[in-house]
């Protein structure tokens, strides 16, 4: 049987650093030993959110083996423990590594064990290889019934939490102690830690608030909107951020986009504040899209790159 196509998308703390953005790309794409190329099939680089998302396609095996080269790249040049305590210097986006999050996607529902092998392959690679402890998150984290473990969990607090959790768990104490799956029992000195996962497609998409909106009102439709809040739709992680100028941003992940689509999204917010325009960060599958309102812009949208069937070559 031919293997699955699956997806990777790791998300690197570095989105302004143009050279080496450039360069931990290539090393992504570069040819393997046995021939094998992972397809790169989009870049988002932000340097407000000081992040940039990748979005890869491969067979397994050439995907670990892609995910590995990159992340050795960006272990090389990315340093998010020297950055200060100012927001703006750390970026917008929480994160607690230079490869922050590398989660293995699965289009359909017979690739997920396929999916779920590539990415434990990964995390054991990164904690033996790059000595960067990786934490699971997600479906790779379901025991017995109990809630996974999700990433917002191991990111609060950033590095600085990370490393105090960590130490905690090293020493036995503490409710909120961690230990890291894979590889060592604390931080990189300078890549922090990795976060690993096999899930579904997610969408990351962003809204603009009109001119008039403050950061404080980004945050409070955020607050209502996530699942859990006042008005919380399903599977919507959501924050309110500042970009540069002063626009206000809500921020977030549609964990579950085959069931709530980025329309439903976008009414949610729009009933609480006029919106000026979106922003897709990577790729979303073509149901997401579906009923997406024509009055609203979303600079450098292109349906053959940034819907994954299109850019797979599958419609």
């Amino acid at each position: 049987m031919k293997p699955p196509i699956l997806l990777a998308v790791p998300n690197v703390s570095e989105g302004r650093s143009a050279p080496a953005i450039s360069a931990i790309g290539d090393a992504f794409t570069a040819k393997l030993p046995d021939g094998g190329v992972a397809r790169l099939l989009d870049v988002h680089s932000d340097a407000d959110h000081h992040r940039s998302v990748f979005t890869l396609a491969a067979a397994p095996r050439t995907l670990s083996e892609a995910l590995m080269r990159g992340a050795a790249e960006a272990v090389a040049r990315v340093d998010v423990l020297s950055r200060g305590g100012d927001r703006a210097e750390r970026g917008q986006h929480p994160h607690v590594g230079a490869i922050d999050v590398a989660p293995i996607v699965y289009l359909d529902a017979a690739s997920r064990g396929a999916a779920c092998a590539e990415a434990l392959v990964l995390a054991d690679r990164l904690g033996c290889e790059l000595a960067v402890p990786v934490f699971l998150y997600g479906e790779l984290t379901e025991d017995g019934g109990h809630r996974p473990r999700t990433r917002a969990e191991l990111r609060r607090g950033g590095v600085v939490e990370l490393t105090r959790r960590m130490r905690a768990g090293a020493e036995g104490s503490g409710a909120d102690a961690l230990r890291a799956d894979f590889g060592p029992g604390a931080p990189h000195p300078s890549a922090g830690a990795t976060l690993v996962a096999a899930r579904e497609p997610l969408v990351a998409f962003n809204l603009q608030l009109d001119a008039a909106a403050t950061v404080q009102d980004a945050r409070a439709i955020a607050a209502a909107i996530r699942e859990g809040g006042e008005r919380g739709l399903g599977g919507l992680r959501a924050i309110g951020i500042e970009l540069e100028g002063g626009v206000a941003q809500v921020s977030m992940n549609v964990e579950r986009p085959l069931e709530l689509s980025l329309a439903e999204v976008i009414a949610a917010v729009r009933a609480l504040a006029p919106v000026a325009g979106a922003e897709l960060v990577g790729l979303a599958p073509a149901a997401a899209l579906a009923g997406f309102p024509d009055d609203l812009p979303m600079p450098g949208f292109d349906p053959a790159r940034h819907v994954i069937e299109n850019a797979l070559g599958w419609q």
